[in-house]
């Protein structure tokens, strides 16, 4: 009976030891936050969290408060909804708080990519040359060539064109804010002379738009794949696409290219150095174009819906547009309809700022991750102290704790295109319980793992805005079109997207 005896204490140990592993027998320590495991072992909320993330939070802070700790798929997650916490957080020693390990991760699994210990420093160093200053005065100018290729090329001032044109906002915005920004960022076809620079330029429409339309399956497809829940077919079809993109986006191919930017050729020169494979660096490529056009163009469909649902807005806006244009010698009239928008004008626009300011506080909602490396305190504005455990996650939803918040935005699902600024032009302070806050919108993220590109992404979508408010008449077919609701699979993965899309027309202005 003896070896029955050692296979029965066996096989409960393993019992035991799964239900362990699991987060079975986890339980409150003192000073921790309060904690919901969920009624399924391992499992806990995930069910709740992935069908609507926004509504769980909202649900464990009216009953927990600013700070608790969710199990969701194997781990266990401590959500911080104070504000006051956020600089505190953000600049943790990163052997205490570490964002790398979760993204490696995540990258790994969405673009195959296998990051080096070298990547973070490598993709900061790049941004702050090329998409920062005067850098990003080179690429500003780069972006507004390429708008210029894929919007205005056709502009006559024939009275033919002033008819109105109608097509689908959010497709309209996404397919040129993408294609914009990718033959800025990964070059353009070569050309010999200025006979052949139009077939070039025809061959840049054709090939970034046939590139933006996989990029769309692959985009519906991301946050299941994120959360590693896609169906088989759906599977089969985002490896497809992987390897597309692997391929379209190659270091071969881009060599070939005319006018790729320093920022991806430096970052490219600088993974070969450090090792990196070149099949790997083409995985990196596809990584940075999702980083980088991910989120621009659904930004802009939001900022066009919004303001032609708000006339004054628009005028208040198009107003200011038309103002810098005149100012810098410039103007969108018949017989002349390009205008070249540069860097130093899109730094006077106050009104336009707050407007795409506005925009991103209802609209983006990225989630800000951390691994808990050691057991680390953390103080709330209430005086609270708690210990964060070692091994767990920590959390930050900036949409709902901060951007939603009607302590610190008033009426804050409605857009209120000069939230941000003041009659004199300049930024508004924002204040919770009188105090002031520092971080009162976090579309970009924040701390060490915030967006480097964020300025270069702000330049694209006010490049896009000003060229359309300057050249075209806008507004919705349907005038009394409704906000579309969100696509909610989508929280805590950057800018939201509209669960329909909503038709537009615009024709020309002169």
């Amino acid at each position: 009976m003896l070896p029955w005896v050692i296979l029965l204490c066996t096989l409960i140990a393993s019992l035991l030891g799964g239900l362990y592993l699991l987060g079975t027998f986890r339980r409150r320590r003192p000073n921790e936050p309060p904690l919901e495991k969920g009624t399924i072992p391992w499992v806990g909320h995930t069910l709740d969290f992935r069908k609507d993330s926004s509504e769980f939070l909202k649900r464990m802070q009216r009953k927990h408060g600013d700070i608790f700790t969710v199990l969701i798929g194997g781990y266990y997650f401590t959500f911080v909804m104070d504000p006051f916490c956020f600089g505190a957080i953000v600049k943790e020693a990163r052997s205490k708080l570490d964002f790398r390990s979760f993204a490696s991760r995540l990258v790994l699994q969405v673009f195959g990519y296998k990051p080096i210990e070298a990547n973070h420093s490598i993709i900061h160093g790049a941004s702050m040359k090329h998409l920062m200053g005067d850098g990003l005065t080179l690429m500003t100018q780069a972006t507004m060539d390429n708008f210029q290729k894929l919007m205005l090329f056709n502009l006559s001032s024939g009275e033919e064109k002033r008819v109105w044109q109608e097509d689908s906002l959010f497709n309209y915005c996404y397919n040129i804010v993408f294609r914009a920004g990718y033959l800025a960022l990964y070059g353009t076809e070569p050309h010999q002379g200025a006979d052949n620079k139009e077939k070039a330029n025809e061959q840049d429409r054709i090939y970034s738009n046939q590139l933006f339309h996989e990029f769309r399956k692959y985009d519906r497809l991301f946050p299941r794949l994120a959360y590693a829940v896609l169906p088989p077919k759906d599977k089969i079809e985002a490896e497809r696409l992987k390897r597309l993109f692997w391929s379209m986006l190659s270091v071969k191919k881009s060599q070939q290219k005319d006018n790729i930017s320093g920022w991806i050729s430096d970052q490219n020169e600088l993974l070969a150095a450090n090792g990196v494979p070149e099949y790997m660096r083409d995985r990196f490529m596809f990584m940075l174009l999702w980083a980088s056009q991910g989120n621009t163009g659904p930004t802009t469909f939001w900022l066009l819906f919004y303001l032609m649902k708000h006339p004054e807005a628009m005028k208040a806006v198009r107003d200011e547009v038309d103002k810098v244009l005149r100012e810098n010698g410039q103007e969108a009239k018949r017989g002349i309809p390009q205008v070249n928008i540069t860097r130093d004008m899109l730094n006077q626009t106050p009104l336009l700022d707050s407007a795409l300011e506005e925009t991103l506080r209802l609209v983006a909602a990225p989630m800000l991750i951390r691994a808990i490396l050691q057991d680390t305190s953390l103080k709330t504005s209430s005086g609270m102290e708690y210990t964060l455990r070692k091994g767990d996650r920590l959390a930050l939803f900036p949409h709902l704790s901060v951007q939603m918040n009607p302590e610190i935005h008033p009426e804050p699902h409605k857009f209120k295109y000069d939230r941000f600024v003041n009659p004199d032009g300049t930024k508004k302070d924002f204040y919770k319980n009188g105090k002031r806050l520092k971080y009162f919108n976090m579309p970009w993220g924040a701390g060490v793992s915030i967006c480097p590109g964020r300025f270069f992404a702000t330049t694209e979508m006010k490049l896009f805005v000003f060229l359309m408010l300057s050249h075209y008449d806008l507004e919705l077919v349907n005038k009394e079109e409704e906000i579309p609701a969100i696509d909610v699979s989508r929280w805590g993965f950057g800018t939201m997207q509209p669960a329909r899309d909503v038709q537009f027309r615009y024709r020309l202005r002169f």
